[in-house]
């Protein structure tokens, strides 16, 4: 049960951290995680990198001498999901870096999970082998062809036991289809079809068809000069297969159903609130703009991610949120410093727990944000090697914004900006949370009592 969530928020968690890389000096921009996705029983976890790779964790089975002691999560496969490529046509060089992950439900023994970079999908197939086929008749053990006059008789080929070895194959590989970089991809309910999400387009593909897909969402203005706004995230209703959102950076966000038409420029609803006039600025339009866009489990509300805030929607309400969070509000006066860094466009994502009850969020300094929807109590707590050994309580944190500065404060002139909590992950189930911190991933679990 996740009802007992409120010790969580008492600074009750539990780490053990899988550290992937080190955080000295000497990492490289490969290693930096790019994306971090549970699967449907949180059994994997997946993460992507800038160097095109996807390293998965399995999570162990409980020792049945410490039976009250949770499993950890191990490595259970690496591979490199994409190459840089180099389009000639424009000129323009592809990296390889994974933006998104998504896993599919598991139907049989294997795996399958959605890869994407900026212009390529990819559908690999994750899956284990204890047996080896050995007494081949034309091969001989190593693999080398026999001579055809040597043999004498007929072999019946046997399965001999061999050391687990974890196979990734790509089975799909969907290309050509995106002018833009892909920012979303999101499998549907049918589990037939997904859609992909550019800048200015978002595509219907059926995972059986690979060199077809079909555009649902055309924001291109004629004359590009009259552009005023890109696609930032797109999502799936989790159960109707039928309906899915899309977030713009100009901070709104619009449902579509694909049973009104074919093509879904008209929305069926449109979620904007209204600017406070008190409040505009230089930067306003900047960090009105939408990084993320997740729908509840219940497919109820909609929660959105800006720059400042993370803010819960009710499908039947448009002209405002029902729930606003202040993540960082304390960088309201820094705006003008993180614009000359270009940390003012930095794209944090946010997450909901497996009840729909609580939403986490990344933050600057390795911190991380957590709400309590049902308590409204927040925390901030700290993803770093020296606060995160393995079994330690994680204390929360507090940013001091002028005046005097308590022991156990740290001031927001002294946040690290280039420490910056962009992907989070949540298990569906348990009070688990995965956490990517440039190139380290860390793990919590509440406290086992």
């Amino acid at each position: 049960s996740l009802a007992g969530f409120g010790d969580l928020m008492q600074d009750v968690l539990w780490c053990f951290s899988q550290v992937k890389g080190t955080v000295d000096i000497g990492v490289t921009e490969a290693d930096i995680i790019s994306t971090v996705e549970f699967n449907h029983t949180g059994e994997l976890l997946a993460t992507g990198d800038k160097g095109g790779r996807v390293v998965i964790f399995q999570r162990e089975q409980e020792s049945k001498n410490q039976p009250h002691r949770r499993g950890e999560y191990n490595v259970y496969s690496t591979f490199q999901s994409h190459e840089p490529e180099f389009d000639y046509l424009k000129s323009l060089e592809i990296e390889e870096k994974i933006n998104k992950i998504r896993w599919l439900p598991q139907q049989n023994a294997a795996y399958f999970l959605l890869s994407t970079n900026d212009k390529t999908v990819k559908l690999w197939k994750v899956s284990e082998r204890d047996k080896r086929p050995e007494g081949y008749n034309l091969k001989d053990e190593d693999g080398r062809l026999r001579d055809p006059s040597m043999i004498t008789m007929l072999r019946v080929p046997v399965l001999r036991p061999m050391d687990l070895m974890v196979e990734a194959t790509p089975r799909r590989v969907f290309a050509n289809a995106h002018t833009y970089h892909i920012n979303s991809i999101s499998v549907n309910s049918d589990y037939e079809t997904y859609m992909s999400a550019d800048d200015l387009r978002i595509n219907l593909w059926n995972f059986e068809i690979t060199n077809q897909s079909f555009n649902i969402v055309d924001i291109k203005p004629a004359n590009m000069e009259e552009l005023t706004e890109v696609i930032t995230a797109a999502e799936f209703h989790p159960h109707h297969c039928n309906t899915f959102v899309y977030s713009s950076s100009k901070g709104t966000i619009r449902l579509c159903d694909m049973r009104t038409s074919a093509l879904c420029d008209r929305h069926a609803k449109f979620f904007e609130e209204p600017e406070d006039p008190s409040n505009r600025s230089f930067f306003s339009e900047i960090i009105s703009s939408i990084s993320d866009v997740k729908f509840s489990h219940s497919g109820r509300y909609i929660m959105t991610r800006d720059y400042l805030t993370v803010k819960v929607w009710d499908l039947n309400m448009e002209n405002r949120p029902i729930e606003t969070y202040q993540v960082h509000d304390y960088l309201r006066s820094k705006l003008c410093s993180l614009y000359e860094n270009d940390c003012i466009f930095d794209k944090f994502e946010c997450v909901w727990n497996g009840s729909d009850s609580v939403i986490m969020t990344g933050s600057y300094n390795n911190f991380f944000r957590m709400f309590d929807r049902n308590t409204k109590r927040d925390v901030t707590l700290e993803a770093s090697r020296e606060n995160s050994k393995p079994r330690a309580i994680l204390k929360p944190r507090k940013v001091c914004v002028g005046g005097k500065r308590r022991k156990d404060e740290i001031s927001v002139d002294s946040l690290d900006f280039s420490k910056k909590i962009l992907h989070t992950a949540w298990h569906p189930s348990e009070n688990i949370i995965a956490v990517a911190a440039t190139n380290n991933l860390y793990i919590f679990q509440d406290k086992v009592n």
